[in-house]
Parts: structure tokens; sequence; C-alpha cells
């Protein structure tokens, strides 16, 4: 959801930190490019008729580090969707039933604490490192997520809220940053797919444990106590990975840059990663980047594709139907624990297609058909809204297109080009 966030701050940062950006530009090259580059490398190693998976580290080494980095992905998902089912009792218990701007408020604080978390979420990882900022993330997270669950009031409620949404702000583009960092290149775009595997996941478990909201009292607190377990395990987990080599070796630390690289691909790869280390390093010495040229020179073309193509997105409405959507299924007369069972599952099952056709169709090729299943959703939902049709036909358009609109921006959803 913080798309727009993460635009403007990138938008920033290429700004105030030159070098910095083109390092990251060159890194974070698109998946297609690395899998040429794999192509090649192994058509070589055929003809000399060596094992084509002697050239590549083995994954599993990497998939340890990259897994404990995607709890902030799921825990950003979660307090995506926990007051999703609650909300409504939450207003009971803390006195501001059918206040709907408090009701607003205590859904998107998490957002304007994200807001501030995003701005300084690459000084942070640049500051201290990767893993000193995964666990600076999920301080707030904790600390937040115990005050919400202990509040009696509504500004506790939003302070709470507001602490979590600084740790969210930080944790996904250190996410993204350290699992592009840590991940050998042949699979490099699957597990950045993680990173949105994971939201999902997140939104689907916060979906789920609110069902009993209704049925136990007091349940919604349980909600807010169980996010803080990932977070603090992501702290203390965090401990034991590996450090990222491109921020150890910019601090000039190399002696421990070849011992991550050992940990996370072989002792037989870390002479090779260090000579791309340096390569890139040579290169950010040369290329720089000037304000005027995101909006004017060679980068203004793919800003504003890439600006547009993330406020199209906001602009669809999926915001509210992830925050409200036991209230308009309610509405609509659908249980919301069972809608809501049906959200998640969309959600899910939209960013898995997503990473199995990426490589197959493409980028732009993945979003153009996301985008026809926006517009065709959304003539179901026009339909169903239709006196014409009848209770149970309206309902089934109606209900039918809101999941057919989440699967299909799931699609896209933290897909569109970055280049």
């Amino acid at each position: 959801m913080l798309q727009p966030l993460r635009a403007a701050c990138c938008i920033f940062c290429m700004w105030g930190r030159e070098r910095e950006a083109n390092s990251m530009y060159k890194r974070l090259l698109p998946r297609d490019h690395t899998n040429i580059v794999d192509v090649e490398d192994n058509s070589a190693l055929v003809q000399n008729d060596q094992d084509p998976d002697a050239a590549n580290p083995s994954w599993r080494l990497s998939f340890p580090h990259v897994l404990v980095a995607t709890i902030s992905s799921f825990l950003f998902g979660y307090h995506l969707g926990v007051v999703n089912e609650p909300l409504e009792i939450i207003s009971l218990d803390l006195g501001f039933n059918g206040n709907t701007l408090a009701e607003g408020l205590v859904v998107s604080t998490c957002l304007g604490g994200a807001l501030i978390g995003s701005l300084f979420s690459g000084w942070i990882a640049d500051g201290v490192g990767r893993r000193r900022a995964f666990q600076l993330c999920a301080l707030p997270m904790v600390i937040g997520a115990s005050i919400s669950a202990t509040t009696t009031t509504l500004a506790g409620m939003l302070f709470g809220r507001f602490l979590v949404g600084m740790g969210m702000g930080v944790g996904p583009p250190v996410a993204s940053l350290y699992v592009t960092e840590v991940s050998p290149p042949f699979v490099r775009g699957t597990y950045g797919s993680f990173i949105q595997i994971a939201t999902c996941l997140g939104l689907m478990g916060a979906l789920f444990i609110g069902i009993p909201v209704r049925e136990i009292a007091g349940w919604w607190r349980i909600c807010f106590w169980v996010s803080a377990l990932p977070a603090g395990l992501l702290a203390l987990a965090m401990g034991c990975c590996a450090e990222s080599p491109h921020w150890l070796y910019k601090q000039g630390r190399s002696v421990e840059a070849e011992i991550e690289f050992q940990k996370l691909l072989g002792g037989a790869h870390v002479k090779l990663a260090m000579q791309e280390l340096s390569k890139l390093d040579r290169g950010d010495d040369t290329d720089s980047v000037k304000l005027s040229e995101l909006f004017f020179g060679r980068h203004g073309r793919v800003v504003f594709i890439g600006s547009t193509l993330f406020a199209l997105q906001q602009l669809s409405g999926i915001n509210a139907v992830f925050y409200f959507s036991s209230t308009v299924f309610k509405s609509a007369g659908v249980p919301s624990d069972q809608a809501n069972v049906f959200v998640g599952i969309a959600n899910l099952s939209g960013s898995i297609a997503a990473m199995v056709l990426m490589d197959k169709l493409g980028r732009k090729v993945l979003l153009l058909w996301s985008f026809f299943g926006m517009a065709v959703s959304m003539g179901f939902q026009v339909a169903g809204a239709s006196s014409y049709m009848s209770g149970s036909v309206a309902l089934y358009l109606s209900v039918g297109g809101m999941l057919i609109f989440i699967s299909s921006l799931s699609i896209n959803r933290d897909h569109e080009p970055t280049a």
C-alpha cells in the first residue's frame, strides 16, 4: 500500500544521494536480464561438457536469510488487515461507535507513520546496516502493537497504530534492498517475489485471526498481541543473519564482506562476487543523476510512467477493499468471515500467478492483462449495481467482481517497471 510513498522516496533519494542511487540501479537488475546472463553462462559450460548447475551457488545458503527478511513484509500485510474485521468491535469498546472520522483515523494513522518511516528508511539502512535497520523497524512494531492491545482510549489506539506504521515504513523497503543484495542472481527475481507473497500471507493471517472477534469478548486485543510475536522474532533472528556484503564493502570492510559472501554463496563464489562489487563501486564514481533529469532529462519518461502506474493503482480503490471489506460484504448480505477468506485467497493467488508468469510473459504483458482484468471486474460491479439485475444475480456480480478485481490488481502490485 505504500507504493506512492516509495515512489516519492526514490525521487528524493536519487537527488540527495546520487552515487548510491546509481549503485542501487545497477544492483536491482531486472530479472529478465539476470536470466539472460545465466543462460549465456550455462550454454558456455555445456559446450565444455560441464555441469550447468556448477556455475550457480546453492540457493539453500541464502534462503534462510531471505526468509527472515520477509517477516517484515508479513508484518506489513498483517497490520494492513488487522483492523478490518474487528473495527466495529473496537469502536464499541473504545467509545467511538458511529464516528466515521475516528474509524478512518484508526485505519489510516498507521499509513501516516509509514510515511515518516519510509522517508528515513534509506538513511537508516545505509547508516547502521541492513540487519540493524530490520531490528529498528521491529521495535516500534512491538511497542505499537502492545499499546494498541492494552489501550482503553481512542488516543492510545491512534498512537499505537502510528508507531506500528513507522516500522511498516522502514521494513519493506529495507527488505527489498536486502533480498536483492544477499540473493544469487539466478534466483533474485524469485526471492524478490517472496516479499509480495509474504505481504499477502500477512493480510490473510490478519483476516483469519479476526474471524472470532464477534464471538469472543476482547478478541481484538489478541489480534494486536499476536503481531508482536513475528516482530520480536524478526529482531532476534536478524542477529543470526548475514549482513549485506554490499553495505560492508561500501563501509570499507572488505574482509567482512568476503566472510558474508561465503555464508551466502559458498567459498567457491566469493572471489567472483567481490570482483562484481569492485566493478559496481568503480561505476559509481563515473555516473551521477541531477534532480532535473528525473523530470526533464533521460530519466523523465521512466519516472513519469512509474509514478503514473503507482497513482492509478492506488486510485483504483484497493485500500478501501482491504480496510473495509468486512463492512462492504456485510452490507451486501454476505457473511464477512467467509468473504474475508475469499479476499485473502484472491490476493494470494494473483501474487503467485505473477511470480510464475513474470519471466514467461514479461512485466508489460502482466500489467496490461492486470489492468484489463480490473476493468472487466468493475464492469461486473456496475452491472450488479444496476436496477435491472435481480437480487441473487446482483450479489454474485458484485462479490465476484470484487474478487476478480483483487486478484487482477495483485498481479501487478509491486511488479511495476523500476528501471
